[in-house]
């Protein structure tokens, strides 16, 4: 089954067509205004498509085939993910206009952590709260974690996701059982522009005492917070550059970034009552060994020691644990594209 997979971003939409043995036959980024038809010529023929869709609320637990029910019921939860959602619905319904015929699979960035149990899912906020509106931990990335993990293998397996945005995942033979983002991705770590968790009496305060709008907060929170608040530049490249010639603001954003990211990790060998395999994916986690190198300094309670060789040379697939380590440390190439296509299959067959 020639998989075509539908990614839609921020800015671009991503299009990958994968052979039956998952190989790359064709690749395509498109601009909002681009015509997908005449990408899809150019590709070549798909036998089905999946597309990436961030939320799945509490009603889609795995990969579903897409009709006229499934689609109304991804717009209903457009208000769970309001930056989102509406991107991966266009791209959905542009392809269905180019492919009418062509069956569709909606795969679900929340699905993997649709295993998490009561204690890991639920915010202690009023009963009454809780039975009128969805509010639980959702989780995102999950296509990414679950890939990562399903390299990593079984056992106790703490992945990595550190790109733009950035989320940990505690996954115990293959099942996610604890994760860094909530109810929206703003939870958990330092991201490029995301401030991460904060204090909410914090939040509160700005909205009473400084006349801050609600929109503009959010607006800040989400695309002025992060590596970019800390250090001015949502580049962890150009973070790591300007902490090595010592710049004050680039080497407090490291700091901070590194310290959230020890805690997290080290939460999550806490729900998994101990840590077997560390795993880093994303563009950070691939590309950036310092960050790895950080990380893991603060880790050897757990296990983690990395080989300095191996953790400087390796930016794909790859162990770099030290010799002797009880804790084994992977990099895993981020390929959701490949997660999507498994489950477009598995939906299918």
């Amino acid at each position: 089954m020639r998989v075509l997979v539908v990614n839609a971003g921020s800015s671009s939409l991503k299009l990958r067509l994968l052979s039956d043995a998952d190989e790359q036959l064709g690749t395509c980024d498109l601009a909002p205004d681009e015509d997908v038809g005449a990408a899809l010529d150019a590709l070549g023929q798909a036998d089905a498509a999946g597309h990436r869709i961030v939320h799945g609320g509490e009603r889609f637990r795995a990969p579903a085939v897409i009709d006229d029910e499934v689609t109304a019921a991804l717009h209903e939860l457009t208000a769970l993910a309001p930056l989102h959602q509406p991107k991966s619905l266009a791209a959905l319904a542009a392809v269905r206009r180019a492919r009418p015929d062509l069956p569709e699979v909606a795969c679900f960035d929340t699905a993997f952590h649709a295993t998490l149990p009561p204690a890991a899912s639920t915010y202690a906020l009023p009963a009454a709260w809780r039975e009128r509106w969805p509010l639980r931990r959702y989780g995102f990335h999950g296509l990414s974690h679950a890939w990562a993990a399903r390299r990593a293998g079984a056992g106790r397996v703490v992945t990595c996701h550190l790109g733009a945005g950035a989320s940990l995942a505690a996954v115990r033979d293959g099942r996610c059982v604890d994760t860094t983002m909530g109810f929206t991705p703003l939870e958990g770590l330092v991201m490029a522009t995301r401030s991460g968790s904060v204090d909410p009496g914090l939040i509160l305060w700005l909205l009473e005492h400084t006349g801050m709008a609600e929109r503009e907060l959010a607006e800040a929170l989400e695309h002025e917070s992060g590596l970019l608040g800390l250090a001015g530049t949502a580049d962890m490249r150009a973070v790591l550059a300007a902490a090595e010639r010592e710049e004050p603001a680039a080497v407090l954003a490291l700091e901070v970034y590194v310290h959230r990211l020890r805690a997290g990790i080290a939460a999550m060998a806490a729900s998994l009552d101990g840590l077997e395999t560390l795993v880093f994916t994303g563009g950070v986690g691939e590309r950036a060994p310092e960050v790895r190198a950080r990380a893991a300094a603060g880790l050897g309670f757990l296990g983690v020691a990395l080989d300095h060789a191996a953790n400087e040379a390796t930016t794909s697939d790859g162990e770099i644990t030290a010799v002797g380590a009880p804790a084994r440390t992977l990099v895993v190439e981020a390929r959701e594209d490949l997660e999507i296509a498994r489950g477009v299959r598995a939906a299918l067959v």
